[in-house]
């Protein structure tokens, strides 16, 4: 089935109505997002914490130095601006006036706000817009404003927008580039999935979409268009949406295909992997130190993390109910009480090696062997702030540079992880996100002999519908 796309008005220019979505740390550059524009789309480069290139064109890394996490928190911010604002010039320059280029933020990320600014500074008149997600980002509207870009709240629902159109964004409709409609269950990466939506059960992102444009509508944007982004492969299998009412203005975010093509920069390896996935490959869990759900490939590195949280139990300071059971744990060799069960449990777990007892915030263990103990410390020491709240490590990006509760063992470092698989580290063994279709790698016939094309070829297939 063929599809006629029809250009439509994206950040004050007529482009394909196709967008890169920005990949955080480094998975999205300036090459790659630079090609997406020159191809006729909106391409979109990450500025979480991104790389740094010197004037030979190599990736200079930041080597922190600070002995605190606040000292390391300034080196991080300072860095991702000259990233962000190198990622930009590559993409101005690649894109060779072609398309548009917008850049791509967390607002949970450590210092947004000031990294944000910090890069529309540093690259005026090179980035056109600016999508932001992971969290309500109430102030991306007069930043916009202020540097006359184009924003695109990333939100998960209708009621999400309406809080932020409310608060915010109907001072600055002018700047409203479009709004971005990211499934929960679909879309790679972290996802704003609530805690009255089942994570077993997917909605169907239709009547989702069809709400956003009626609560768009009443405030006068029916012009505005809605951008589809998770689970889109095929724009065939969307064609329904297309010249439709109850959609009005639609373009499409595509995520995960952009990461197999020659411009890319992850590693081979990484690309080998994603030509490898199977349907179900794909795992939305709630291990990230956000919070937040997010979709990764399970892989060595999740698998371990589903097996530290089958090895937690519950204790109490005092023996009560069936909490009577003795234990004693630590270096000052603290006891608790925990039911029978669990202390049989425990036992069980030390056989095999998981030996050291982590406490929780919540009152609870986990279990894990004296190396994986060692690694957790370690990676929480080194915290440098990437996140605006982290409940691995506790820090918080405010006065007291804590969240006021104990660091978390059950889940990881991130900032670690994403920068290790982004250069170069065994995909198997991090945090490998990716959108829930990235099994269709396998399946598409496009990808056939491990066939890897350029973003010009991706795109131009795309507009066939495939």
């Amino acid at each position: 089935m063929s599809i006629s796309l029809k250009p439509l008005m994206i950040s004050g220019k007529e482009v394909l109505p196709l967008i890169e979505g920005g990949k955080g740390v480094a998975v999205s550059n300036g090459e790659s997002s630079g090609a997406w524009a020159a191809a006729g789309g909106v391409g979109t480069f990450s500025a979480v914490n991104a790389d740094s290139v010197d004037e030979h064109g190599n990736i200079t890394r930041t080597v922190y130095h600070g002995r605190s996490r606040k000292e390391r928190f300034g080196e991080l911010v300072t860095q991702a601006i000259a990233g962000g604002v190198s990622q930009a010039k590559a993409a101005h320059e690649v894109a060779g006036g072609e398309g548009r280029i917008h850049a791509n933020i967390l607002w949970e990320m450590g210092g947004a706000e000031h990294v944000l600014t910090g890069v529309l500074e540093g690259a005026k008149g090179l980035v056109h817009g600016v999508t932001c997600g992971a969290g309500m980002p109430f102030r991306l509207a007069p930043i916009a404003a202020h540097y006359q870009v184009y924003y695109y709240p990333i939100i998960s629902s209708a009621r999400a927008f309406r809080a932020l159109w409310l608060r915010s964004y109907r001072k600055h409709p002018e700047w409203l580039g479009g709004v971005v409609y990211e499934d929960p269950w679909l879309a790679g990466g972290h996802n704003g999935l609530s805690n009255s939506e089942d994570p077993l059960v997917p909605g169907d992102p239709y009547p989702r979409v069809a709400e956003l444009r009626k609560t768009m509508n009443e405030f006068g944007l029916q012009n505005t268009p809605i951008v589809m982004a998770g689970g889109v492969w095929f724009l065939r299998e969307w064609a329904n949406w297309l010249d439709n009412s109850e959609i009005g203005p639609i373009t499409f975010q595509y995520g995960t295909r952009p990461m197999l093509t020659q411009e890319s920069p992850i590693s081979d390896v990484w690309k080998k992997r994603l030509m490898q996935l199977k349907e179900g490959d794909i795992r939305l869990n709630k291990f990230s130190p956000t919070g937040f759900y997010s979709s990764a490939v399970y892989n060595q590195f999740l698998h371990e993390l589903y097996d530290r949280a089958d090895r937690e139990i519950a204790f109490v300071d005092h023996p009560t109910g069936d909490h009577v059971e003795s234990f004693c744990f630590g270096v000052r060799n603290k006891e608790v009480f925990v039911t029978k069960q669990d202390r049989k449990s425990i036992a069980e777990w030390m056989e095999e090696g998981f030996t050291k007892a982590l406490p929780t915030p919540d009152s609870t263990f986990v279990f894990v062997s004296p190396e994986k103990a060692k690694e957790i410390r370690e990676d929480q020491l080194a915290c440098m702030g990437c996140l605006s709240q982290c409940s691995f490590s506790n820090w918080a990006a405010n006065e007291a540079g804590t969240t006021g509760r104990k660091a978390d063992p059950r889940s990881f470092c991130i900032q670690k992880t994403l920068q290790s698989i982004a250069h170069g580290s065994d995909p198997s063994s991090h945090l490998m996100f990716a959108g829930h279709a990235a099994y269709r790698f396998a399946q598409d016939p496009f990808y056939a002999n491990g066939f890897i094309p350029t973003v010009k070829q991706l795109v131009e297939r795309i507009c066939t519908g495939d």
